[in-house]
């Protein structure tokens, strides 16, 4: 060890994590003394108290799409990037943005009321009365309309809630349904509606998930208040994401254009959010059978289902205009690999203020930019190219990132080697998403990151919290959150969660092939309860968010390390064993859906022969039986697709072992050849895709995750064979698991490439 590494030992060691080897992955001894230093260097320059200025003035005045306070925040961070000392520009893109013209809700029978649709200022929130220039409440891309139905209460309005009324004998074809936030996203609810014949769809918030049976309201705590209202999209992003007229193009000003009735994005029928103050009268007013136990929410009325006497008119009417969207994109050129990009991303757009979504997650973004900026002019040069970008149009549907990711996909292909992304903060627990072969990585950050409330790492805190919750007997639900609570027990690296959608790494994962990691810290913070509303604003964030802003600059200590990792390693720091479990869970985990689903199915359809079901049912309010399907799932050939996650295991385990063995030699081979190590580790993220992309689905091309077609933001891995067993599609199911194990056999392929170039280095 030099006399410099022994100087800055203790620094490395609270850097670092891997058991093996004292040091960073993918770093010689010298070159992990030089990133203590520097990050040391980098911490000191986050700022906290510029983060706060920097959110107080961009929330100052409504900030969506086409607002003039949104060019005002894109031209902000233009210029701050530049006297950072960036290279920075704006990229403009032309979209598809429905602003609403007139709205309304109505009950007509069996009395008569009028819903607001409006959020009025609160006392003590400097900026919910000043809200001149933004936009009602309003769900963007739902259709123009103008209906009067009868009403059904549709519960959250997911797939097993239509089950439910129909053994109830309800129907919604030619009615408006209102469903209650939560349970799922919000496009999904409309997408079904739509699918079972609804007219309309009304979607608000119940004070059981989102106002005061969570916390005290607004602004005596931080819950949603009675008039506050979620905005959102209700583009089904499960197909595509970005511009809806645009798929798979970058929508510039002379983009050939799908027509509107040509985007099956797009809804059909109307749709509104509303608040619990305006929902409770239509509840109110409902009759028909109670509806069940887990369908009432914490309104003071009893909870029918319909249909009627409730009678309700809906009503909208939109601009179907395109705005301009500002992507800021700023870089600093790589020393070494000048074509491998690190890039970092966060929105700028909010659906009024914005303090919490976006600009919480955009000021530490800002925060490490600064602080780049300033090792920058202090002489420090990244081996990569970095990128850090403000996205506009995230909040309709990932606009911007899409775009743009649109725009660069063949650069993004050559040269992208990792995308850092994240969009809300505030109080609590790491929460880290993304490509498994960046696991260690973001273990081996977060074990150096300390946590301001208690001191420990914030790697150890979450180790923690999940220990607490299996103590408890907190069930995990999915095999990742299994394999984190089995992680945390045995003091091993704590798996990444599988990502979905509903944020801009999708386009770059899911599209292009960018590995991602998505970042946030929460769990604490009651910021929820005014998510996607006018009283998402600085004045709240400041109470009930992150007073001190200590987890702003946590989030940059989290995302800005590891991209100045990745930026300046020698070797990508990837461990790709990390990368072959996953596959491997989720190659158990889709076998083990097809097992549950057939003997579900052998179940039910012996309750509804014996008579069980009718039996159990109240002759007074009579429950019918559910369907079965007629057919029993068939015993489905995994061999393939188990053979090849194995081969995949054992190639991972060959070239990690190989990294281990180039970094104890110190990784002394010519750049050059540790050059070719990189590039084949730069390509290994896209040997997951297939060219065809998902059935029905084909934007989304990614054969390990993406989000579930019938869930939204939640992840599906393994999706062309998981939801071909869930649509009891089984040829389909076949063909999935042929496809998946083909694209692992390629990647492992890759991997040996990779393992036989850093062989070839010299080092070992």
């Amino acid at each position: 060890m030099t006399r410099r590494c022994a100087a800055q030992a203790a620094a490395i060691a609270v850097l670092c994590a891997a058991p093996a080897r004292a040091g960073l992955l993918g770093f010689s001894t010298a070159s992990a003394a030089d990133e203590a230093a520097s990050e040391k260097a980098f911490d000191a320059s986050l700022d906290r108290a510029r983060m706060r200025s920097w959110m107080e003035r961009m929330s100052s005045e409504p900030n969506q799409v086409g607002s003039p306070h949104d060019r005002a925040n894109a031209d902000f961070m233009l210029a701050q990037f530049r006297e950072w000392g960036w290279d920075a520009h704006i990229e403009t893109f032309w979209v598809l943005y429905p602003t609403p013209r007139s709205e309304a809700v109505e009950l007509l029978a069996p009395t008569r009321f009028k819903a607001s649709l409006a959020e009025p200022p609160v006392r003590g929130d400097a900026t919910s009365a000043r809200q001149a220039g933004g936009l009602p409440p309003y769900n963007v891309y739902g259709a123009d309309g103008d209906v009067t139905a009868g009403l059904v209460y549709v519960n959250f309005g997911m797939p097993e809630d239509y089950a439910e009324l129909g053994r109830r004998g309800v129907g919604v074809r030619g009615r408006i349904v209102i469903a209650r936030y939560g349970g799922g996203w919000r496009g999904l609810k409309v997408k079904l509606a739509q699918e079972h014949g609804a007219a309309g769809c009304l979607i608000y918030s119940d004070p059981h998930e989102d106002g005061y049976r969570v916390a005290d309201t607004y602004p005596g705590g931080p819950a949603r208040p009675a008039e506050g209202v979620q905005r959102g999209s209700v583009a089904d992003m499960t197909l595509y994401t970005g511009d809806p007229l645009t798929p798979g193009i970058p929508s510039t000003r002379d983009a050939v254009r799908l027509r509107l009735d040509e985007a099956a994005v797009l809804p059909r029928i109307p749709v509104l959010p509303m608040s619990y103050a305006d929902a409770g009268p239509l509840l109110a007013a409902l009759g028909g059978a109670v509806a069940p136990p887990s369908w009432r929410g914490a309104l003071p009325i009893t909870y029918h289902i319909g249909p009627g006497p409730a009678r309700v008119r809906l009503a909208v009417r939109s601009d179907w205009g395109q705005k301009p969207i500002y992507d800021v994109i700023a870089t600093i050129r790589g020393s070494q690999y000048p074509d491998q990009w690190v890039l970092r991303g966060n929105h700028h757009d909010g659906w009024v203020f914005g303090a919490w979504d976006p600009l919480s997650g955009n000021v530490s973004e800002m925060g490490e930019a600064r602080a780049l900026g300033a090792l920058l002019k202090a002489g420090w040069r990244p081996k990569r190219t970095i990128v850090y970008c403000g996205w506009d149009g995230e909040e309709p549907g990932l606009l911007g990132s899409t775009e743009w990711a649109e725009a660069h996909e063949d650069e993004l292909r050559r040269k992208a080697v990792l995308y850092v992304n994240s969009d809300t903060n505030a109080r609590g627990f790491l929460s880290a998403g993304g490509s498994h072969s960046f696991q260690r990585l973001v273990n081996e950050v977060a074990a150096g990151v300390t946590d301001p409330e208690t001191g420990a790492s914030v790697l150890e805190r979450v180790r923690a919290a999940l220990r607490v919750e299996a103590a408890a007997g907190a069930g995990a639900g999915d095999v990742d959150a299994r394999a984190k609570l089995a992680a945390a027990e045995e003091g091993a690296d704590l798996p990444l969660n599988a990502l979905g959608g509903g944020s801009d790494y999708s386009p770059f994962l899911q599209h292009v092939g960018v590995p991602s990691v998505d970042l946030a810290y929460s769990g604490e913070a009651v910021d929820q309860g005014i998510y996607h509303s006018a009283y998402d604003s600085f004045d709240h964030f400041v109470r009930f968010g992150d007073p001190t802003f200590a987890y702003e600059a946590a989030l940059a200590q989290t995302a800005g390390r590891i991209v100045m990792r990745t930026a300046d390693a020698e070797v990508l720091p990837m461990r790709l064993g990390d990368l072959a479990d996953a596959a491997a869970r989720y190659a158990g985990d889709v076998r083990r859906v097809a097992d549950r689903e057939r003997e579900q199915v052998r179940r039910t359809r012996r309750l509804v022969q014996d008579g069980s079901y009718r039996l159990a049912s109240d002759p007074e309010a009579p429950v019918g039986a559910p369907e079965v399907p007629d057919d029993d799932v068939p015993v489905l050939d995994f061999s393939r697709l188990d053979a090849a996650a194995s081969r995949l295991s054992r190639s991972a385990a060959a070239y990690d072992a190989e990294l281990g063995k180039a970094a104890a030699a110190e990784f002394r081979a010519p750049a050059g050849a540790l050059g070719g190590v990189n590039r084949l580790l730069q390509g290994i993220e896209q040997t997951l895709l297939s060219a065809p992309g998902l059935p029905r689905r084909p934007w989304y091309r990614h054969m390990l995750y993406a989000p579930g077609a019938y869930t939204g933001y939640g992840a599906k891995t393994m999706p062309a064979v998981r939801e071909a067993i869930e649509q009891r599609r089984w040829a389909e199911a076949e063909a999935g698991i042929a496809l998946v194990a083909g694209v692992l056999d390629g990647t492992a392929l890759r991997i040996d490439e990779a393992a036989a170039a850093l062989r070839g280095t010299g080092g070992t």
